[in-house]
């Protein structure tokens, strides 16, 4: 169930109206890439998607990437037969709605990242990095539909409709940090060692445990659980300098002659790296999240100097 809350009579919605909301359903919330992915989904021809689409898009409803203008997405929708949405609804809950999306999906590709580690397997790693197209698009789509909340409700403070887009931002962000995971499989030649490896899979379990609780703290205002996220944070952070001494050792003990093994310190840095920089941006989240509940503005010292 959307967080629409759309009711419909399905024996006085025509099968037209129908079908054309579930294809709206589908650009908003599934991210499709192609006319030919919606068609697949619901069974029905290309062609016929194209035939309801054209319309909105030539209207501006439908726009790049097939992202939706949600101020004249709400005209369309009701003006299809028997559509409803409870007055009590906001459009900032359609947003909240994608970013939730999104945070499973990024969390989804961070888990097909470390797995392609895991199992040193090249083709899960690049389906991993395919995975960020998704995310970038998942961005654009948030940020056009930020930047009609306003207009579509005028109670709405538009300093706190852009914090939207920071966590979509941050969000994108983590999705980047997990690229680099990925491509210490791509790049290197090399397995990690067994105990560095302990440590990675620390700051996996505790990163993808800081992300749904940052994301809790903005949706639902669920700040207090600050302090919970500040000792994964700082477990992080342990788990990051014990994994530097134990690359620091082994590249003591390593002749650089070979660039592969050269190649391999670096890469292994910036997946440990990469941990620690998403344990930081889940802070970072948890920091708008008090902004926009709490009305207390995030620190203007960078979090590495504080």
């Amino acid at each position: 169930m959307t967080y629409w809350m759309i009711i419909r009579n399905s024996d006085k919605m025509s099968k037209k109206d129908k079908t054309l909301k579930e294809i709206l359903d589908i650009i908003l919330y599934e991210n499709p890439s192609t006319q030919d992915e919606i068609a697949e989904r619901l069974g029905i021809t290309r062609r016929y998607v194209n035939q309801l689409l054209q319309p909105l898009v030539k209207d501006g409803t439908i726009k790049r990437a097939y992202t939706i203008d949600l101020k004249s997405y709400e005209s369309i929708a009701q003006s299809l037969s028997d559509y409803s949405r409870p007055k009590n609804i906001k459009s900032n809950v359609i947003v909240n709605d994608m970013l939730e999306n999104m945070a499973r999906h990024v969390h989804s590709q961070l888990e097909a990242s470390f797995n392609s580690v895991l199992e040193y397997d090249e083709q899960k790693a690049k389906k991993a990095l395919e995975m960020d197209f998704a995310t970038n698009n998942m961005v654009e789509k948030i940020r056009t539909s930020v930047e009609t909340i306003v207009s579509m409700d005028y109670h709405s403070q538009f300093s706190k409709s852009l914090l939207y887009n920071e966590i979509a931002y941050d969000l994108e962000r983590i999705g980047d940090y997990c690229g680099h995971i990925a491509k210490f499989v791509i790049n290197d030649i090399y397995e990690i060692d067994e105990h560095i490896m302990k440590n990675l899979k620390k700051m996996y379990n505790i990163t993808q445990r800081m992300i749904p609780v940052s994301m809790k703290a903005f949706i639902e205002g669920k700040t207090e659980l600050k302090d919970d996220l500040m000792e994964l944070n700082e477990s992080v952070h342990i788990l990051q300098n014990k994994s530097i001494n134990l690359i620091a050792e082994q590249m003591a003990e390593s002749s650089f002659d070979e660039k592969e093994r050269s190649n391999y310190f670096i890469y292994l840095f910036r997946v440990v790296k990469a941990f620690k920089r998403m344990s930081d941006i889940s802070v970072e989240m948890m920091d708008v999240a008090i902004e926009f509940h709490d009305n207390i503005p995030r620190p203007t010292t960078p979090r590495t100097f504080r």
